[in-house]
């Protein structure tokens, strides 16, 4: 069985490279069916995600190839003229981002057929939102067998008004716009840097985009665009895993081409923590003694904390000195891993969306299971202060976000090795 074997790891030392952030490169690749001909999109790690949604491309119509590994990766995808708007099942309950496709099938095609979308098992998502918003922009909605179909003669620039920040409601209603006649403003819009990622490969298209990385944002409908070359943000979910394992480990390390403003409220806990970061010209530097104290943390939409940042928190906390709240506010069912840390002697209790945390001077190792991308994550790296040897299994979870995440921990000391299969996941998108 494929799985992650875990050490006790003394301080780490030396540096990695922060590759693309998952969560740009996704809702970039969406965005090139907007437009056809021949899309470059840099920084793309070579993950099982970025597979799914190149054979989601593929279905489509695009064809997406993936080249090189890391910070040097890259996708190149070709778009036909024509595109085949039905997204089919077996591709979009196998990741969330597959629903943001929705937009820009109905902007390029006017009309498009989705099945509700799967990934990661921590509580629903409900597309209500996304469909609410197209629905102002003139699209008629049926619903059949666990299928949505919209359709629409063109979409129509609309004042949408979003009951919740979300990341990807956001994303998808900002492609669809970019081709509607009219303009289109989205209210409490989601501030996340890749959404501002997002609409700088957007404006490199053609289009007249105002305000991303705001909650005000207005975009003026254009009638074509044009393929693009675009580099990826680094991701600043995987710069806070590094973070955490340098918090628990202790060391320094260079956390390279991190980029601190894009996640300053995690930081502040970080150093309230004990885990020190300066920012640098080539990123972020970390470092810490091993030695934690216990804060409270309440995840919140951006700027605030992220949700997803939450188990490598708790991972932290459960070896600090003192007691810790930690409160999810963005999605339920997102404490379902901290039964695996219990297993490994964290002092751990929930109650609805709150966590109370007492902290242990070590963990114990034991076997434990991934049951989501970073809740997989956190286990590995909750295995480095564990005695003994701590196996994770559900390793495919971490695929799914992380490019060879046991040689990068490595390589600045940790005691990571993988058992099983290959690390670097395989697929038709990937040639390099």
């Amino acid at each position: 069985m494929d799985r992650f074997v875990v050490g006790p790891s003394g301080p780490l030392s030396g540096s990695v490279t922060i590759n693309g952030a998952k969560n740009s490169v996704l809702k970039c690749m969406a965005a090139s069916l907007l437009a056809p001909g021949r899309h470059r999109i840099g920084n793309v790690p070579a993950i099982t995600d970025v597979t799914i949604m190149a054979d989601l491309l593929a279905a489509l119509g695009p064809v997406a190839s993936h080249h090189g590994k890391g910070s040097d990766g890259w996708l190149e995808i070709d778009v036909p003229d024509g595109i085949q708007p039905i997204a089919p099942y077996e591709l979009v309950e196998r990741i969330r981002a597959s629903i943001v496709v929705l937009g820009p099938l109905l902007a390029r095609a006017g009309h498009a057929v989705i099945s509700l979308p799967g990934g990661d098992d921590f509580g629903g998502r409900p597309i209500d939102m996304h469909l609410g918003a197209f629905e102002k922009m003139g699209v008629e909605f049926t619903t059949e067998h666990g299928n949505v179909a919209g359709r629409c003669d063109r979409l129509m620039g609309a004042k949408v008004v979003l009951e919740f920040p979300s990341h990807t409601a956001t994303d998808n209603v900002l492609m669809a716009a970019t081709l509607a006649k009219g303009t289109t403003v989205i209210e409490n819009a989601a501030r996340e840097p890749e959404v501002a990622d997002l609409a700088d490969m957007l404006t490199s298209m053609g289009a007249r985009i105002e305000g991303a990385g705001t909650s005000h944002i207005e975009v003026e409908g254009v009638d074509s665009l044009e393929p693009a070359d675009h580099r990826c943000i680094p991701d600043r979910v995987e710069t806070a895993t590094f973070l955490a394992a340098v918090g628990l480990a202790g060391g320094e390390v260079l956390l390279r081409d991190a980029r601190a403003e894009h996640m300053d409220m995690l930081l502040q806990k970080l150093a309230a923590m004990g885990v020190h970061c300066v920012p640098n010209a080539d990123g972020l530097l970390a470092s810490a003694t091993g030695h934690l104290e216990s804060v409270d943390v309440s995840t919140l939409p951006y700027p605030g904390v992220a949700t997803d940042y939450k188990p490598f928190v708790v991972t932290l906390l459960a070896v600090a000195d003192g007691v810790a709240v930690v409160s999810e506010n963005v999605f339920a069912g997102r404490f379902r891993y901290v039964d695996e840390l219990r297993r490994m002697g964290a002092r751990i209790t929930t109650e609805g969306h709150h966590a109370v945390i007492r902290g242990v001077p070590r963990l114990s190792g034991a076997p434990v299971k991934a049951t989501d991308i970073r809740a997989g994550a956190a286990l590995v790296l909750a295995g480095m202060v564990a005695d003994g040897t701590t196996e994770v299994s559900g390793s495919d979870h971490v695929d799914r976000g992380y490019e060879d995440l046991a040689g990068r921990l490595r390589a600045i000391g940790a005691d990571v090795d993988r058992s099983g299969a290959a690390e670097s996941p395989a697929g038709a998108a990937s040639d390099g």
